[in-house]
């Protein structure tokens, strides 16, 4: 038997502050060593965890290098955490939900939907880039080919989405893939402007049918599918749309998948230009159990350091469950998801 490590792709999803779960996973599997990473789709959150990676690769030459920066990048955001610059910008910006009641920023919290970007923060000011490049070499991760990158983000004017892929992938592409736009103006790249890629590819999936030549991919997703109760509060209905509308895309390439692969195992399908897909997923929502929306902005430290604990301990799991399957057939039963 081989123990040369398998290769797979991984799609990252976006999700504020609960991209620190991912960056439990990356930490775990990284340090297990079994699996290479062929390419990696990444929206907003997803995104950064993305480069960073990368970069740590590129940098250190072994797992252990990007292993640093992830940790590095999630104690930089974090308003209580070592940080490593502009943390106290970050906790102005992004520090909501653990403000006193008659904090200035409480009322920001209240008004942030009906309160426009271009007035309340008409200086343009996002720490996370300043935090990204002081941690991202970009000309570095532009140059590296292993893994492939893919970061989306949504072309506001069009509504379609924007795969930022090789050389286009900048500080600019990775802030387009997680502007926010109650919170940052759109980001304008080459004339047009950008939001958050997880409107229309949270991540997106396709890039990896023409990018990669790995036939499977590994999701790690953040955002619930599922809730079982009905929200009732104003606040907990505008919770569930959001999760709602960033899963969407996902479900919708689920079923496009399922359904190729369905021909493909009928040999309906020309097999010199189309393949079967296998997925895996490794989802955060028992970690999130009893955690709204909201907590997507908690910066605490403390939270970070327990997603990341959580996202460790799922990758664990996964990994002896079925590491296994991996190469020989899908972990993830695609038609349960949207049937």
């Amino acid at each position: 038997m081989s123990d040369a490590p398998k290769a797979i792709n991984l799609a990252l999803q976006g999700g504020g502050a609960h991209g620190a779960f991912t960056w439990g996973v990356l930490d775990r599997l990284i340090e297990d060593g079994r699996l290479t990473f062929a390419a990696i789709s990444g929206t907003s959150a997803g995104a950064m965890n993305a480069v960073v990676l990368a970069d740590g690769f590129d940098r250190g030459g072994t797992g252990e290098g990007a292993r640093e920066r992830l940790r590095k990048f999630w104690q930089g955001v974090s308003h209580d955490g070592p940080s490593v610059g502009g943390s106290d910008i970050i906790d102005r910006l992004f520090g909501f939900w653990d403000v006193p009641s008659f904090s200035p920023l409480a009322y920001w919290q209240r008004w942030a939907d009906l309160v426009s970007p271009y007035a309340g923060n008409p200086l343009n000011i996002n720490p996370l880039r300043n935090l990204l490049e002081s941690l991202v070499d970009f000309d570095r991760v532009r140059h590296c080919r292993s893994p492939a990158l893919f970061i989306s983000a949504t072309n506001v004017r069009t509504g379609k989405i924007r795969v930022f892929s090789g050389d286009e992938v900048t500080a600019d592409a990775v802030m387009a893939s997680a502007c926010l736009p109650h919170l940052f103006q759109a980001v304008e790249i080459d004339g047009e402007a950008y939001w958050d890629g997880g409107y229309m590819g949270n991540p997106a999936l396709f890039p990896f049918f023409d990018g990669s030549a790995c036939e499977d991919t590994l999701l790690i997703q953040v955002n619930p599918i599922r809730r079982d109760t009905v929200p009732t509060t104003a606040t907990g209905i505008m919770e569930r749309v959001s999760e709602i509308t960033f899963n969407a895309s996902l479900l919708r390439e689920f079923r496009a998948i399922d359904f190729v692969n369905r021909l493909h195992e009928e040999h309906r399908l020309d097999d010199t230009r189309y393949r079967h897909n296998r997925l895996h997923r490794i989802d955060a929502t028992r970690a999130l159990a009893g955690r709204t929306a909201s907590s997507k902005l908690d910066t605490s430290w403390t939270f970070f350091e327990e997603l990341h604990a959580a996202g460790r301990e799922a990758a664990d799991a996964w990994l002896a469950a079925n590491f296994d399957a991996v190469g020989h057939r899908a972990t993830l039963d695609l038609r349960d998801e949207f049937a």
